[in-house]
């Protein structure tokens, strides 16, 4: 049975999500676990998620809520029929920076939260939260990705309903700001771990470090 889903957050471009995933789906491994890595980019090629996927490909750029928690099940239970014991997803849940963008306010989203926790019982789910200051993290970003990126990611946002306030990267952590107190807000309202890092003064093997050791007792398995 698939007992955990790992999910790794966070509050900006920038903060390190994929390096943390691939540090411990490493770590999860070497205990002896099956392990499934979801990347962040899986979701428009794992099979479950293919209707999400369509859905983001027929010119309007979203995808209906309900895709996104049916995707989700379908994942889960995948998971579970293959014997996988630990799931760690980069940004695969829970959805809340698409679901602003997308226009939902937060009473539809806590909906979708709510759904989602019943999509994927019993696994129990993590959420690893990666937290910095949104303007050095979109400076960070923009330093490793190159110029072009900057004007790619706020035209992105620009173009979506619920960020159209976003026209530079000032208005962008400003936005991120305030997504990040209402992620964590509908996260504080839901039955899963809640694993918050602030990685200003932290490095990479510093932030696994951390985050290794308030896992240690959540993904360890009760004696039978």
């Amino acid at each position: 049975m698939t007992r955990h889903l790992i999910a790794v957050v966070g509050n900006s471009p920038g903060v390190g999500k994929s390096t943390l995933c691939q540090s411990l789906a490493t770590w999860i491994a070497d205990t002896g676990a099956t392990v499934d890595h979801f990347r962040e980019a899986d979701i428009l090629t794992r099979p479950a998620f293919r209707p999400v996927a369509a859905e983001f490909a027929d010119g309007n750029n979203s995808v209906r809520p309900e895709t996104l928690i049916e995707s989700t099940r379908a994942y889960v239970a995948e998971s579970r029929a293959a014997g996988i014991d630990v799931l760690v997803t980069d940004a695969l849940l829970p959805f809340i920076p698409s679901l602003v963008a997308w226009g939902h306010d937060e009473p539809a989203i806590a909906d979708v939260l709510r759904e989602l926790t019943t999509a994927v019982e019993p696994t129990q789910v993590t959420v690893v939260y990666l937290h910095d200051d949104p303007l050095t993290a979109l400076h960070r970003a923009v330093a490793r990705e190159g110029p072009t990126w900057e004007s790619w990611y706020i035209t992105k946002l620009a173009a979506s309903p619920g960020t159209r306030a976003v026209h530079d990267l000032p208005s962008a952590a400003t936005h991120l700001h305030q997504e990040a107190a209402l992620t964590l807000r509908l996260l504080s309202a839901t039955p899963w771990n809640l694993i918050t890092v602030d990685i200003t003064d932290l490095n990479a093997p510093q932030t696994a470090t951390q985050v290794r050791h308030q896992l240690t007792p959540l993904i360890t398995p009760t004696p039978h």
